[in-house]
């Protein structure tokens, strides 16, 4: 292992510069001691670094037994990158079904905001509808625009092209992963959960703020709070009133993920079994879809595909099904073995490994763009 990573390499890190702050970041207190005792006892909100270091070696180990670290793009081969970053929501939506997926337009940020008006006309868009990085990741930069000022507020600030976006409104989202071999007709569901927003409910007493600051699973995104809600801040919900603090429901974004193990059954592979063969390349990755039911979803109905992330994607049930830490690393490790399987499968049949130069390349453009995202997300105040 130790010759495969050269001293002066790009995978060469100092790993306690990295590790110690990340450290310090996760067990400092967060909004005194019950933001601390939150963030403490519940590992899945720790940062992603540390569950990686654990696991790491084991990623090294399939990249090399496949000799090359970029063994994954073998995995979805009609996806940039195997799906395993950076890749293009456009790409992913024109090789679904349609009807599977939001009624969706694709504008650039370079052109005139009168022209994302006449696409809005021509596609007969209404508000509200969301908008999103054509390219990105976590949430950030979703948002929710229910008037023209906001989306050309979006429009000039976004600095990438972008999608405008039907907004689903059906009442459930959950997420599917899924893996079929090559070769084989049936594939296999290996999670299934739901998600619920972060939210806070009004008590007729105390503004926004008094509520987040209450509200343990808010004490490490404080600020990410306080710049979106920043004109809100004041208000005094009524009590009842259900007030969302992220239209996103990723886990990065403070959603909450609930198991649907028990709901597993034939109906609902047959669905991703007919997904993965009309693409005929999606082989290894995660669904997160709305739907109006459970039963909806099954009988393959009243469903919307939101995303599909591939190979990067994370199997989201090790968050949702009580797993601790080591059994969430263990489950993690076995879904690496099976993309492992698929892309050597997909490599013996001609479909080649990036090389290691382009892949760095665009690994570094990536890291770029999504930093800026991140940036642009935590100061803007749009919501």
């Amino acid at each position: 292992m130790e010759s495969a990573v050269k001293k002066n390499s790009p995978f060469s890190v100092n790993l306690g510069r990295i590790l110690a702050p990340v450290m310090i970041r996760t067990i400092l207190p967060f909004r005194g001691i019950r933001g601390a005792w939150f963030r403490l006892t519940h590992w899945e909100t720790w940062d992603w670094r540390i569950k990686y270091f654990i696991i790491g070696p084991a990623w090294f180990w399939y990249c090399l037994r496949a000799r090359s670290f970029w063994f994954f793009t073998a995995a979805n081969p009609t996806i940039t990158f195997g799906g395993f970053d950076g890749e293009s929501k456009k790409e992913m939506y024109e090789q679904l079904p349609p009807g599977t997926y939001p009624k969706s337009i694709y504008a650039s940020h370079n052109m005139a905001f009168k022209e994302v008006e006449k696409m809005l006309i021509s596609h007969k868009f209404t508000f509200p509808f969301a908008v999103k990085p054509e390219v990105g990741k976590m949430g950030f930069m979703f948002r929710r625009i229910n008037t023209l000022a906001a989306l050309e507020e979006y429009h000039h600030k976004i600095g990438c092209n972008y999608i405008i976006q039907e907004l689903v409104t059906h009442p459930l989202e959950v997420s599917v992963f899924y893996y079929r071999l090559p070769h084989s007709p049936k594939g296999t569901i290996t999670g299934f959960i739901k998600k619920e927003f972060l939210e806070v409910t009004g008590d007729g007493k105390s503004t926004l703020l008094q509520l987040i600051l209450n509200y343990p699973r808010v004490q490490f995104r404080l600020e990410e709070m306080k710049a979106k809600h920043r004109e809100k801040m004041h208000l005094i919900l009524p009590e009842g009133e259900v007030f969302y603090l992220s239209h996103a429901l990723n886990l990065s974004r403070g959603g909450k993920l609930v198991s649907l193990e028990q709901e597993k059954d034939d109906r609902l592979l047959k669905v991703f079994d007919d997904l993965s063969h009309y693409t005929g390349n999606f082989y290894y990755g995660r669904y997160d879809i709305k739907c109006r039911s459970i039963e909806d979803l099954k009988r393959g109905e009243n469903f919307s595909i939101l995303e599909y992330n591939g190979s990067g994607a994370e199997p989201h049930h090790v968050y949702g099904n009580g797993y601790n830490l080591l059994q969430a690393c263990w489950i993690l490790v076995a879904h690496w073995e099976m993309l492992y399987r698929i892309s050597r499968m997909n490599y013996e049949k001609g479909i080649l490994y990036w090389d290691f130069r382009r892949g760095w390349k665009f690994l570094r453009g990536t890291a770029k763009h999504l930093k800026k995202l991140q940036q642009l997300d935590s100061e803007t105040g749009m919501t």
